[in-house]
């Protein structure tokens, strides 16, 4: 899913989409208003940002800001999340297989996304599913490396 779809979405649901010049955030969300840091130099980049903040949309309440609060720790996990899904997901890392990407680099190409962005997912998913998960015929490995294989 690129920036334009993501936008799209965002629009359908009501929400107002501006690029501003922020300080300390790469994107910030208030009430039915997003901006996105306005000198983010690509598109991906943007994607990346824009899906945490549907997300924080989705799956977040009141003010999170106070990373000291395990509350919003976990409210910033639970947007991040749903951010990865999105973007990426289970099916996306098994797509990536299929069309045979040998690297992170040709993983995040295929699924237009950063490297970095692709490597937090792959962290995230390490953390909630262990060492690895199944998807329909497929088997993802997240320990000791990202690997997918397909049962037989």
């Amino acid at each position: 899913m690129n920036y334009e779809a993501l936008l799209d979405e965002a629009n359908q649901e009501g929400l107002i989409v501006k690029e501003k010049p922020l300080k300390y955030n790469n994107g910030r969300i208030k009430g039915k208003r997003i901006a996105i840091r306005q000198d983010i130099e690509t598109n991906t980049e943007k994607t990346c940002v824009l899906a945490e903040e549907l997300g924080h949309h989705h799956t977040s309440v009141g003010n999170i800001l106070d990373m000291n609060d395990v509350r919003n720790r976990k409210q910033e996990r639970q947007a991040r999340l749903w951010g990865y899904n999105k973007l990426i997901g289970l099916t996306g890392i098994i797509t990536a297989f299929r069309a045979g990407c040998q690297s992170r680099h040709e993983i995040a190409e295929l699924l237009d996304v950063t490297e970095e962005y692709l490597q937090e997912c792959i962290d995230c998913y390490r953390d909630k599913y262990g060492v690895y998960t199944e998807v329909d015929n497929y088997v993802i490995y997240f320990i000791p490396n990202l690997a997918v294989m397909e049962k037989i």
